[in-house]
Parts: structure tokens; sequence; C-alpha cells
């Protein structure tokens, strides 16, 4: 049985790179910028473009929410936006949930920094919350994110063929989930 509370509590889980802490108002700005960057865009398969309106929405409806755990990626030592996290489509019943991440510029990849939030936000779903199962979806294309998912013990499980048209090209997406015998922290 899982702990649902935990997702009603919005915690904030510091590494010694990123600090996650729950995405809110506060975040919007950023939020909304990084919703304009083209790779960003590309890297997470959006074809529609955010208003801020609904940017400032969205952030300021996530503390609401106890389905779900929406956090902002911080930077520790001078609290710069770094991108956003979400364990997401929560079934309690299976003790498993989704996962997504992205961060908000491509001069944030390579740095180690998505594996830290990834490690921090696996390690709380699956020793407060209980979950059993997470699993997520990503483009083929994303080698970097792939290797990274690898590195913290997911696994594919499956293909969608063509599931992305971008820019005249079909790409594939994987199914991939780590279970938490199979979770590994560095």
């Amino acid at each position: 049985m899982i702990n649902t509370s935990a997702l009603r509590e919005k915690p904030t889980l510091t590494g010694e790179s990123v600090r996650l802490v729950p995405l809110g108002p506060e975040h919007t700005d950023a939020y909304f910028a990084a919703s304009l960057d083209g790779e960003v865009r590309r890297l997470t398969g959006t074809h529609g473009h955010l208003t801020y309106t609904q940017a400032k929405e969205w952030c300021e409806t996530r503390a609401g929410r106890t389905d779900r755990l929406d956090l902002a990626i911080i930077a520790p030592k001078d609290g710069r936006y770094l991108g956003e996290l979400s364990v997401y489509a929560v079934s309690p019943e299976n003790e498993s949930a989704g996962y997504r991440i992205a961060l908000s510029a491509i001069e944030f990849t390579g740095r180690g920094l998505g594996r830290e939030a990834t490690q921090l936000v696996l390690e709380y779903a699956f020793e407060r919350i209980g979950l059993h199962r997470v699993w997520l979806y990503v483009y083929t294309f994303n080698m970097r994110a792939i290797a990274v998912y690898r590195s913290c013990g997911f696994s594919v499980e499956g293909r969608l063929r063509d599931s992305l048209l971008w820019e005249g090209r079909r790409h594939d997406a994987l199914l991939m989930a780590v279970l938490r015998s199979g979770f590994r922290r560095t």
C-alpha cells in the first residue's frame, strides 16, 4: 500500500548539485521561459505553445494536487531555476507512477543534474511514497536521457513506433521503467 500523504507533503529534497522544491507561483517566469526553448520542446515532443497565463495557472495549482508530485529543480547555491519534474499518473492499486523531467535549457545538460534529480525523486518515490514501479517515455533520439535513465536502473520495456512527428520526421519513443529492487543509487 502506498503512502498517499507523501504526495500531499510536497517535500524539499536536497542533493549536492540540485535542490528539488515544490513547483509554485514563484517559478512561473522561468517555467514559461523554458517552454519557449526550441531544443527543450524537441526533447519533450511539445508541439503546442504554452501561454504565460497557462504557465502561471499550472505553477499556481501544483501545491493543491494530492495525486501527483511536481517539483522545481533549483541550483542550491544561487537558487537558479534549472527545470522541473513530475511523478504523475499514480496508481495506488498497482503501486506505480509515471515520471517526467525537463531541464530548462540545454546549457544544463551533461552536468549530472538530471541524474541527481532523478535519483533524489526515485528515492522519495520508492522509500516515502512506497511505489514499486516508476515508468517513463523517452524519444529514441534523446540518447543522453536514455543513458541517464539506464544509470538509475531503468530498463526498456517497449517501443512506441512513430509516436512523434517532428519537422516532417517520425520518431519512436521507448517505454522504460525501474522497479524498487532495480533502483541504483550512486
